[in-house]
């Protein structure tokens, strides 16, 4: 299986998976409703993410691939689990507010990974990364205050979710660098599949959508998964915090697809997710600036 020891290759490769992902905003706001099909919508994601990870499986190691399901461990489980629950949490986000907050509240990973690295990995948070954190934390505060509406309140509670889920997911990656990582993020489609099924038995409800909704469920769910591929080929030559640092190009792209008039969304951010942003990437433009070879390989050379 494909695996990146280069960071001059590496580095591009995530920043292009956060660019796959910045279009899943843009796919969300075009469906008839998705406020009212999440669980049809986690379904559909969710099972096309599995069939996908799986059929790339096959052809890479053959009929014998399932095998790996056998060595995913406590990691793999938990990564699933939590890249599982960072999806599931990101369709009640965005259903809930606007696309800038939830892709805002995605953009605390590094700090959120930075922290579960520094308690379950042990990795060493250095002065800087602390300063980092701080700043952070008051754009996110900024941001709360301004959604004080009931709904918004939510969909800005499920964002922090989403984006600690992916944070755990992240870490897990470097936890136990034997185990596969494909097969987790297939696993987090089929934990969504399987979540999905029994809320909508639940609820008495259809497994499907309309056909068109249906088919925008699965292509969020294709862009995701060649994302994801992408950002676990990725992630062995990453740390962990810096890691979640390079997939932001899905934040910059994901409000900016929304607001350009070219697409019919025109979803402008209001004045505290503008200043909250402001701090957030004020704090991610000065750990950047920290981290040596990002300042190498990520500049306009």
């Amino acid at each position: 299986m494909l695996e990146l020891k280069n960071p001059k290759i590496a580095v591009p490769v995530v920043l292009f998976a956060g660019i796959l992902w910045s279009f899943g905003p843009l796919v969300v706001r075009y469906m008839d409703g998705p406020n009212q099909v999440p669980w049809q919508y986690i379904f559909g994601r969710g099972l096309t993410i599995f069939i996908i990870l799986n059929l790339y499986l096959y052809f890479e190691e053959g009929v014998k691939f399932w095998k790996n399901y056998l060595k995913i461990g406590k990691s793999g489980i938990i990564g699933g689990a939590g890249l599982g629950i960072a999806m599931i949490s990101f369709i009640y986000s965005i259903t809930n507010t606007t696309a800038a907050i939830t892709l805002l509240c995605l953009a605390a990973m590094p700090f959120f990974t930075a922290l579960l690295a520094f308690i379950f990995l042990k990795e060493h948070i250095t002065l800087n990364v602390w300063i980092s954190i701080i700043i952070a934390t008051i754009g996110i505060i900024i941001m709360a205050l301004g959604n004080s509406g009931e709904n918004s309140l939510v969909g800005f509670i499920f964002g922090l979710t989403s984006s600690i889920g992916f944070s755990v997911f992240s870490v897990t990656l470097r936890w136990r660098k034997e185990t596969p990582k494909f097969t987790t993020v297939a696993f987090a489609g089929f934990f969504c599949f399987i979540f999905a099924t029994i809320m909508i038995l639940s609820k008495g409800q259809v497994f499907f959508s309309s056909s068109y909704n249906s088919s925008l469920f699965s292509l969020h769910g294709t862009l995701v998964c060649f994302g994801l591929i992408l950002y676990s080929i990725g992630s062995k030559a990453i740390p962990a915090a810096e890691l979640t640092l390079l997939s932001l190009t899905e934040v910059i792209g994901g409000i900016f697809w929304v607001w350009l008039p070219l697409f019919g969304i025109n979803e402008v951010p209001d004045t505290n997710t503008i200043i909250g942003g402001f701090f957030l990437f004020m704090s991610l433009f000065y750990y950047s600036l920290i981290i040596r070879w990002n300042k190498r390989y990520i500049g306009l050379n």
